[in-house]
C-alpha cells in the first residue's frame, strides 16, 4: 500500500450544541471536496459532538477543524466539555512543541465561536459581549500580516464573509503574541461614526493554528436559511432598517460576496495541511 492509501484523518469538534444550524453541513463539504484532490491523497473524517454529549477527539488525528457554535463562549465555565476541550488543545499544543518536522504537526482551523475559545486558551486577548449582534456579510479588512497570509491570498481587501456573533475579540494582549509568535491577520469593518475598538477577525498563533472569527464556510444557502426567519428578518430590519435588510439579500444574490472566501480560506487550509502531512503523495505545498 501507498501513502496516498492511507487517509489523512480530520476531526470536526462540533461547537453547536444539537443547535440546528448549517455550518457543519458546509465544513463536511469541503472536507468531502477535499477527498482525492491532492495527489489522489485520500481524506477522511470524524466529528466530535464535543458541547452537546462531551466527546473529544484524541491526537490519532492530523487535521481538526473546530465549528462556530451559539451563545457565550464562557458558557461552558465548569463543565464537562469545556474541560475536555481545553485538555484537547493542551495537549495538541505540547505535542506540536516537541514534533520538528512538518509532518508530524497537527494542523487546527478554528472557527468563530472556536476562534473565542482559543483566544481564551492562549490568552491572546480580551473576549467581551458585543454592544450589539453582528449579522450580515461584512467587510473583512486584512492587517499587513494579513496581506501575506496564504489562507487569504487572491481575495480582496477587504474581502467579504458572513458574520453573525454576539461577541468578540479586542485589546490584543501584545506579549503573549509576540512570545507565541502569532500574528493578527484581519480586523473587522472601518467604523469611523463608532468610537470603539475594532475586533479582531483572525488570528494565526503558529504555522500550524490558525482562527477566525467570520465563517469562511458559509455559502449562500447556509445565510438564506438565517436570514429568512421571522425573527431574524424583523431583528435586522428593528436594528438597522429595512435598507440593510435588503443589502443583505442583494449580498446573498450576489456570488462574488461569499463565493470567494468560501472557495478560498478553509480550502487553502486543507491543502497546505494535507501538502505538509504527506509530499511524497500530495507535493509539496504550495505557499
Amino acid at each position: 500500500m501507498t501513502a496516498s492509501d492511507y487517509p489523512i484523518k480530520v476531526a470536526v469538534i462540533d461547537l453547536y450544541d444539537n443547535l440546528p444550524n448549517e455550518g457543519m453541513r458546509c465544513i463536511k463539504e469541503i472536507i468531502t471536496e477535499s477527498d482525492g484532490k491532492y495527489g489522489k491523497q485520500s481524506v477522511a473524517f470524524n466529528v466530535f459532538e464535543t458541547r452537546y454529549k462531551d466527546e473529544i477527539c484524541d491526537l490519532d488525528y492530523d487535521i481538526y477543524i473546530s465549528s462556530g457554535g451559539p451563545g457565550s463562549p464562557f458558557d461552558g465555565a465548569g463543565k464537562v466539555w469545556e474541560r475536555l476541550y481545553f485538555k484537547w488543545w493542551e495537549a495538541l499544543w505540547r505535542h506540536n512543541q516537541r514534533a520538528s518536522q512538518a509532518h508530524a504537526k497537527k494542523y487546527v482551523f478554528a472557527i468563530c465561536h472556536s476562534f473565542q475559545m482559543m483566544c481564551r486558551f492562549f490568552n491572546l486577548a480580551e473576549v467581551t459581549a458585543r454592544g450589539s449582534k453582528s449579522f450580515g456579510i461584512m467587510p473583512i479588512h486584512k492587517t499587513p500580516s494579513g496581506r501575506q497570509e496564504p489562507l487569504y491570498g487572491g481575495l480582496e481587501d477587504p474581502f467579504y464573509a458572513a458574520d453573525f456573533r454576539d461577541w468578540q475579540v479586542v485589546s490584543p494582549k501584545e506579549n503573549v503574541l509576540q512570545e507565541l509568535g502569532a500574528e493578527i491577520l484581519s480586523l473587522e469593518k472601518i467604523r469611523p461614526h463608532v468610537p470603539l475598538e475594532r475586533s479582531i477577525t483572525g488570528i494565526r498563533v503558529s504555522p500550524e493554528i490558525v482562527g477566525v472569527q467570520f465563517h469562511p464556510e458559509a455559502d449562500r444557502r447556509s445565510m438564506f436559511v438565517h436570514a429568512v426567519k421571522p425573527e431574524r428578518k424583523q431583528d435586522i430590519i428593528e436594528k438597522h432598517g429595512p435598507e440593510k435588510y435588503e443589502e443583505l439579500l442583494q449580498r446573498l444574490e450576489d456570488p462574488s460576496y461569499l463565493g470567494p472566501v468560501r472557495q478560498t480560506v478553509l480550502p487553502k487550509f486543507l491543502e497546505n495541511a494535507i501538502r505538509r502531512l504527506r509530499p511524497e503523495t500530495a507535493g509539496a505545498d504550495l505557499n
